[in-house]
């Protein structure tokens, strides 16, 4: 198998992707894409923080483009290492949720298909989609500051995600859903004032989530509206209700119907702040981010995907 363009390719791999059902993916990416007359620079480090520091070297480099393998964490490394710069972004998805590979029409539950997928995307000009950048303080007063590209929660779903990245088991969907049924018996509104484009909403809620693409959780379409590359957020509010509510609502969430609820409110923003009166960690692309408060802004088209 051989390419009429040679690049130059850096593939990162998970670093816990060394075992299990993944544990292959890595090595067929990197043997598929030198079967194709790519050069092919392979990353494989003991631990998440020794691949972020070889993958950010490895970009300075200018390589024609930075394949990340693994889940929505993985790309959260790619998106801070390359938005706003022309390498491309690419993605084979080998974790439990996938939604960016979801939004970007990636194959994500068949890898052959999402390697073939990759090197036909080498092949064709990069896609540009938007990023966010989240900015915080930090208790001595330092501003943190970081990207997703996907989803960001800031309520019920983040403690439910908090403690659904604490579980090995299952993969995919499922084990969001335990979590979140584990979390249940402690489902309470928080008082929240969330910043609009400048105009602020008090509010208590349930649930305060940011998509930039449509899924989190492997497969729950928080924002069925999002689109990748308008320049918009999409921001879901969930107002106080039951247990017994929320779990009448939450099965609509696969098909994108939980908007049309009344305790549902849908909207759309370039800049958003968020604060709570309650300790409230926010999560992005699956990646525990910071406390609250938080500010975000979109960047147009500041990232390049081969998708």
């Amino acid at each position: 198998m051989t390419t009429t363009k040679p690049r130059r390719v850096v593939v990162a791999i998970n670093p816990s992707a060394s075992f299990g059902a993944s544990r292959d993916v890595g090595p067929a990416v990197v043997q598929t894409l030198r079967a194709m007359g790519h050069e092919v620079t392979s990353l494989t480090e003991p631990d998440f923080d020794s691949l972020l520091d070889s993958a950010r070297a490895a970009v300075r480099t200018r390589p024609d483009a930075l394949v990340v393998v693994g889940g929505d964490g993985m790309v959260n490394l790619g998106v801070n290492l390359v938005a706003g710069t022309r390498v491309p972004l690419g993605i084979v998805p080998s974790g439990t949720g996938n939604d960016m590979a979801r939004g970007l029409g990636i194959p994500h539950d068949d890898t052959e298909a999402a390697i073939r997928f990759l090197g036909e995307a080498l092949e064709r000009p990069a896609r540009e989609i938007d990023a966010v950048r989240i900015r915080w303080t930090e208790d001595d007063g330092t501003v943190g500051e970081r990207r997703f590209a996907c989803a960001l929660s800031a309520g019920f779903d983040a403690i439910v995600n908090e403690r659904a990245n604490l579980m090995r088991h299952p993969k995919g969907a499922s084990r969001y859903i335990l979590a979140l049924l584990a979390e249940l018996a402690r489902l309470k509104p928080f008082r929240y004032r969330v910043t609009l484009d400048g105009e602020t909403l008090e509010l208590d809620a349930l649930m305060v989530s940011v998509g930039n693409n449509v899924s989190l959780g492997g497969g729950m379409k928080i924002t069925p509206d999002a689109v990748l590359d308008d320049g918009l957020l999409d921001v879901m509010l969930v107002k106080p209700l039951s247990r017994i509510a929320f779990l009448r609502i939450f099965p609509r969430v696969f098909q994108g119907t939980h908007t049309t609820a009344p305790v549902v409110t849908m909207r759309r923003a370039r800049r958003i702040r968020i604060e709570a009166d309650a300790a409230l960690v926010v999560y992005a692309d699956g990646e525990r981010i910071a406390p609250l408060p938080v500010e975000l802004e979109v960047e147009p088209r500041a990232l390049r995907v081969l998708a």
